[in-house]
């Protein structure tokens, strides 16, 4: 019987800032604020990474064969500078979004569940209807609003059940952004 080598496996150390391996941070639209954080926690990999081969390819950059500035050097951190604005302004658009959680009453004393907003969280509807669906073994399905956004229609009266699994499930949602919005129709007095 042969003896078998084990391979060793290689540890990848992912950034904090982009949540990429550290090698592919320049593929994210936040370059400056990655090697921040990793000159600043693990120098040794950044001297490796971006060390004086980084100020070798930046002179390089900004000064062409004739040793004149290149318009070019200017433009690309006007670019990365956008970049950054647009998945900041991204961001605060997702952390200004709401998830609403509302009932409406159908027929008689039958109700129903809707649940708006989690499309803006990156949260497929539809897989999370599926999951609404499994959890509270009842109806769930997708529906589009009167101003085109996507919704949760689940059979029941679920609401605090729903902020519940929106919680534990998807935590992307802040606890904050889920607003559950009672119903303030009155009551038939019999």
């Amino acid at each position: 019987m042969a003896s078998q080598t084990i391979p060793k496996l290689k540890s990848v150390l992912y950034c904090d800032v982009c949540t990429l391996p550290v090698e592919y941070c320049e593929f994210e639209g936040t370059l400056k604020k990655c090697k921040e954080w990793l000159k600043s926690s693990h120098p040794d990999v950044y001297d490796k990474l971006y060390g004086e081969q980084d100020l070798s390819k930046d002179l390089e950059n900004t000064l062409n064969v004739s040793g004149t500035k290149d318009s070019n050097a200017e433009e690309q951190p006007a670019k990365l500078t956008k970049e950054e604005k647009r998945v900041e302004r991204e961001e605060a658009k997702r952390m200004a979004s709401k998830v609403l959680i509302k009932t409406i009453e159908r027929t008689k004393r039958k109700r129903v569940t809707t649940v708006q907003g989690l499309d803006a969280f990156g949260i497929e509807t539809k897989k999370a209807a599926k999951m609404l669906a499994n959890k509270f073994a009842t109806g769930a399905s997708v529906t589009k609003t009167a101003d085109k956004k996507d919704e949760i229609v689940v059979q029941g009266d679920l609401n605090y059940d729903i902020f519940d699994f929106i919680l534990e499930k998807f935590k992307e949602v802040p606890e904050d952004n889920i607003k559950i919005v009672e119903d303030t129709k009155s009551k038939k007095k019999q």
